[in-house]
């Protein structure tokens, strides 16, 4: 066989295997690790590049995934025979008038939040001061709390949620950027499966890889906000019945976090549960943590993966390490659109790379992995049984030799 002929041949002469081996890591004379670093280096500089642009990057994504989310739309007009125009102006206006509700959402749920801390300013500085002695009493010394807990007021709080309500002019450069990307992008869309068949002749593999993105990004997104607003409408209700303040601003919270996977359900829990806390005490809280522990259960451990399948092919430790890079690069929206970001990632780095398939495994992509190892599982099954059954043998013939032998 060839592996044993390349046995004699490394045999005959070990130099020149040896050279060959180096040859085959190192072309050009490179070592491989050089490459390894000079990507690494690569990745850093383009990373802190992005982080530089990051009021322009971030509203441009966001504008990108937009678009492809809103793409069926116009591909479902078109096949109707509505003008291409039509067809563009109506996408548009389908996604300006989702902003425009959720932007209004969340300046009714500032302005609760506002009042609600003016409400419960006083119930406030006491729990903290019942956590600072409850600090104390476990051992932190009294200095180091009191210090905490000196400056705590909930009219700074106030103050910032004002200051973010009324700096909403600040972001007109970000609205702008927003709107002219989702205006300009939407009218080149109208090209892209034309634009597709032309380059698919001369590079298959990056329009299969671009296809591919377009189709798992917008799945994602898609059951990620179907399956959000349910998880944040059926925690305004329970919250609501249970008679937890401000249950409308913690649904849109919860909503929000079914984006920022991990450790969305974490940040989504913790304002209920100091306002249950403040309210009803340990009973509230508790049911407070019973409803959203069973409703993250049912939506983000059993119904989003099902639905969701194969669209995110990334294992859990990058899905966790890729909301925590994206929200320094780009700041908070990098947490929400970590997905998106890391499947582009993959997509340039990987999916349209060939040389870079063997990656796929290391990067979530278990389908294959998860078949083989069900094989050797069942095969050490199989030889413990046969082991378990020929030991029971064994014994069974030891135990009749036994009475013939003493006969």
């Amino acid at each position: 066989m060839w592996w044993n002929r390349k046995r004699s041949e490394s045999k005959a002469d070990p130099h020149e295997a040896e050279d060959a081996a180096v040859k085959l890591e190192a072309p050009g004379g490179v070592h491989r690790n050089a490459f390894v670093l000079m990507g690494l280096g690569g990745a850093a500089l383009a990373a802190f590049g992005i982080a530089g642009i990051a009021g322009i990057v971030a509203p441009v994504f966001f504008a990108l995934v937009l678009t492809i989310c809103a793409h069926p739309l116009r591909m479902w007009l078109e096949e109707r025979g509505v003008p291409r125009g039509i067809a563009t102006g109506s996408v548009i206006t389908a996604v300006v008038l989702l902003l425009v509700t959720f932007g209004y959402a969340v300046m009714v749920a500032f302005g609760q939040f506002a009042t609600l801390l003016t409400e419960y300013a006083d119930e406030i500085k006491a729990w903290g001061a019942g956590v600072a002695q409850w600090l104390v009493s476990i051992g932190i010394g009294a200095d180091e709390v009191s210090s905490l807990f000196a400056d705590f007021d909930p009219g700074t709080v106030i103050g910032f949620v004002g200051g973010v309500v009324g700096g909403l002019a600040g972001w007109t450069t970000t609205l702008v950027v927003l709107f002219t990307m989702l205006l300009l992008m939407a009218m080149d869309a109208g090209y892209l499966p034309t634009l597709l068949r032309q380059l698919k002749p001369h590079r298959p593999l990056v329009v299969v890889s671009l296809v591919n993105y377009a189709h798992n990004v917008r799945r994602y997104m898609i059951v990620t906000t179907v399956l959000g607003l349910a998880q944040g409408l059926v925690n305004w209700v329970a919250l609501t019945i249970i008679g937890v303040p401000g249950a409308f601003i913690w649904g849109l919270l919860a909503f929000l976090c079914s984006f920022i996977p991990n450790i969305g359900y974490f940040i989504a829990i913790i304002p209920p549960i100091v306002f249950a806390a403040l309210v009803g005490g340990w009973p509230m809280v508790i049911a407070v943590i019973v409803v959203y522990g069973v409703v993250n259960a049912v939506i983000q451990s059993v119904i989003q993966p099902r639905v969701v399948g194969n669209a995110v092919a990334l294992s859990q430790t990058i899905t966790f390490f890729s909301v925590l890079f994206w929200a320094v690069i780009i700041g908070p929206i990098g947490a929400i659109l970590a997905i998106p970001l890391t499947l582009l990632v993959r997509m340039v780095l990987v999916d349209s790379n060939p040389n870079s398939f063997w990656m796929r495994p290391m990067l979530g992509e278990l389908d294959e992995t998860k078949s083989i190892m069900a094989e050797s599982d069942a095969a050490a099954k199989a030889a413990r049984k046969a082991r378990h059954t020929g030991t029971a043998g064994g014994r069974q013939d030891t135990a009749a030799e036994g009475p013939a032998a003493t006969g």
